[in-house]
């Protein structure tokens, strides 16, 4: 084997095996009996919900409103494009806690946006419904990251052919743009969705993070540490990631029919 092949093996080492056997290692010290009792308790299943459900729904709602921003920075020219596609990686580089204020500020029941819809009934800061926003605020740079790359080499020929030969717009969409997106979108959703399960600075602060309600798996985690309690930190951090990698799974099934769908 040669050099980068080593350096490869021993950063991969380094970085991801070993964390995660310590983690796995760390959980097989509890019992069997006991792992289930924590993994399966009721606020734990709850955490999960929030966590799994919460993150998927960001996850699908960005892979189409994603798919929309990036066709519209690649294919309009507007006044402020540049800006609106620069703000587009803001996520990646302000700090989660940062971001959570301000999302808290904003959906809080006096902020801009939440005041108006309090009266309606629909409460946004420190509910399950200020955990989506979070996860879609923080996941969405990794949808439209993913497509636009896809939209910039798209021909428009092929596009306007299709609609010179006489098909309308929706089977302009679905038979002849939507395919070679498909994987990319797929590959989106799958990033955001793994980014929305792992957050833990923003959500903390627009939820509540009362059990039962909006608590999400990584703050039941943290909450498990500030009580002392490794073992159920552990167990709960091992069920996280057994899940996730269950779902992901899914998920890469899922982008290679899309391959095999556009091929």
């Amino acid at each position: 084997m040669s050099w980068p092949w080593w350096v490869m093996a021993v950063y991969l080492t380094l970085m991801l095996l070993l964390p995660i056997s310590a983690l796995i290692g760390r959980s097989l010290t509890v019992g069997s009996a006991e792992f289930w009792e924590i993994a399966t308790s009721p606020e734990a299943l709850s955490a999960y919900d929030v966590t799994f459900l919460t993150a998927l729904g960001a996850g699908i709602i960005n892979g189409i409103m994603g798919t929309l921003v990036a066709w519209v920075l690649v294919r309009y020219s507007f006044p402020g494009r540049k800006l609106v596609d620069a703000v587009i990686d803001l996520p990646f580089a302000l700090p989660t806690a940062v971001a959570g204020l301000v999302l808290a500020t904003v959906y809080g029941d006096q902020g801009w946006i939440g005041r108006w819809f309090l009266p309606l009934g629909i409460q946004i800061a420190f509910t399950r419904l200020g955990v989506l926003v979070a996860m879609l605020f923080i996941s969405l740079p990794f949808v439209v990251r993913t497509i636009q790359p896809v939209i910039q080499t798209m021909e428009k020929e092929i596009e306007a052919a299709a609609l010179s030969l006489g098909a309308s717009s929706l089977q302009t969409f679905t038979q002849v743009l939507l395919p070679p997106l498909l994987p990319a979108i797929l590959t989106g959703v799958a990033l955001g969705f793994s980014r929305a399960i792992g957050e833990y600075g923003s959500v903390v602060i627009i939820s509540s993070s009362i059990p039962f309600r909006d608590l999400i798996a990584p703050v039941l985690v943290i909450q498990r540490l500030e009580q002392y309690d490794y073992d159920g930190a552990t167990v709960i951090g091992v069920m996280l990631l057994l899940i996730s990698l269950v779902l992901l799974f899914v998920i890469n099934l899922l982008q290679q029919w899309g391959r095999r769908y556009v091929q």
